[in-house]
């Protein structure tokens, strides 16, 4: 998290573009600007931003916005909801589908089934998340009007309204990461189909599914387990793109205008709280490994 609040302070400040410019409009004279840089406190040499940046961050305080007339936390906060279910249902989409998806692939591998889904699963690995969003806008919103085009539905819609609006976006970060899942559900089941135990529970003449479940799968859910951490972790990030194309009011979307308008504490604020979060997740999938797995605890 150190390492990526300096990083983030570096690059935005090393970026072209003044946040006072952007606020006062391009009608501005040059002794406006330079008054609301230092009322803003951005004539500062940068190592004292830096260390108060630090110094505020450490204290959990990540400052104020500068257009948004609130402190960062309190936009963070307001925008996490929607970002929230469009992770869960992603997560959700790409793990019931690409778990028993590869699980049916290794079973049944080298035949054409196999080599089948193992095209598809390459294929959607392959494509961004904002094409496929464009993509489903196009056949599934503008032509069918199954879906709206964007935006999270009215403020007073209940939540089947809002979920409805979140099912394309989820299509579309979901997709590339379930194909990823896929993969690598096939490959470990691969690696456990042809152990001992998988071959010795076979000749006890204990049914296919139980040989699968209760000891194949069993034994393979840990490395399955990592990939969905991972894929967590890049849902996250791939939310940023997808909440711009869909017009989601979430917190990629807020990212994404904060770029735009040089809003240096909501930029540093934002990415502090996203790198907190993997590391939370990367620590849960750690843990989530001593329950499923004794052996580790030794």
């Amino acid at each position: 998290m150190f390492f990526v609040a300096t990083v983030v302070f570096a690059i935005i400040h090393v970026i072209p573009g003044d946040p006072a410019a952007v606020m006062l409009g391009p009608s501005a004279t040059e002794a406006q600007v330079a008054e609301l840089r230092t009322r803003l406190g951005l004539d500062a040499p940068l190592l004292l931003q830096y260390v108060r940046f630090l110094v505020d961050a450490a204290q959990l305080d990540l400052g104020q916005s500068l257009f948004l007339n609130q402190s960062v936390a309190a936009a963070l906060l307001s925008r996490t909801g929607v970002t929230l279910q469009l992770t869960l249902m992603a997560a959700a989409l790409a793990t019931c589908i690409g778990v028993p998806v590869g699980v049916f692939s290794a079973l049944r591998r080298g035949s054409w089934l196999d080599q089948a889904v193992t095209g598809i699963a390459m294929t959607a690995a392959s494509l961004p998340s904002f094409w496929i969003g464009l993509t489903l806008i196009e056949h599934l919103s503008v032509r069918l009007k199954m879906f709206p085009v964007a935006g999270y539905g009215a403020p007073d819609a209940g939540w089947a309204a809002h979920l409805h609006s979140l099912v394309l976006p989820a299509i579309a970060v979901g997709l590339p990461n379930m194909a990823l899942i896929l993969r690598l559900t096939r490959t470990a089941m691969l690696d456990v189909l042809d152990e001992d135990y998988v071959r010795t529970a076979r000749a006890k003449g204990l049914s296919s599914a139980s040989v699968v479940i209760k000891h194949a799968f069993r034994n393979a859910r840990t490395a399955v387990l990592t990939v969905v951490g991972l894929t967590v972790i890049t849902l996250i990030g791939g939310a940023i793109v997808t909440e711009t194309v869909f017009g989601l009011p979430g917190v990629g979307n807020l990212i994404v205008s904060a770029v735009l308008r040089r809003d240096y504490p909501v930029i540093e604020g934002a990415l502090l709280v996203i790198s907190g979060i993997y590391v939370l997740i990367n620590l849960a999938t750690d843990l989530l490994y001593l329950v499923l797995d004794p052996r580790l605890r030794d």
